[in-house]
C-alpha cells in the first residue's frame, strides 16, 4: 500500500510481473506507455509486465492522521 502527498509520487519505473493499481482515495496520474492516465477514487488499472510506468499524485484527502494524501493499494 502506498500513500502519496500531492505532487508526490514514484518515479518511472519496470517490474518483473503485472503490476496492479487499484485507487482507494484521491486523484492519481499514471505515466504508462508514453499514455497519461488518471485514476480517480474505486478505479483501477493493471500494467502488464516490464512496461515502464510512473505514478504522480494528483489530489490530496484528509487521511485518519490528519496527513495530506493520496492512497494507493498496488499489488503484484
Amino acid at each position: 500500500m502506498f500513500a502519496f502527498d500531492e505532487g508526490q509520487g514514484l518515479s518511472e519505473h519496470t517490474a518483473p510481473f503485472d503490476a496492479l493499481v487499484y485507487l482507494l482515495e484521491g486523484e492519481v496520474e499514471i505515466d504508462y506507455i508514453r499514455k497519461s492516465l488518471r485514476l480517480k477514487e474505486g478505479e483501477v488499472v493493471i500494467m502488464p509486465v516490464n512496461k515502464p510506468h510512473a505514478l504522480k499524485a494528483i489530489n490530496k484527502f484528509k487521511d485518519d492522521v490528519d496527513d495530506d494524501k493520496v492512497l494507493i493499494l498496488a499489488s503484484w
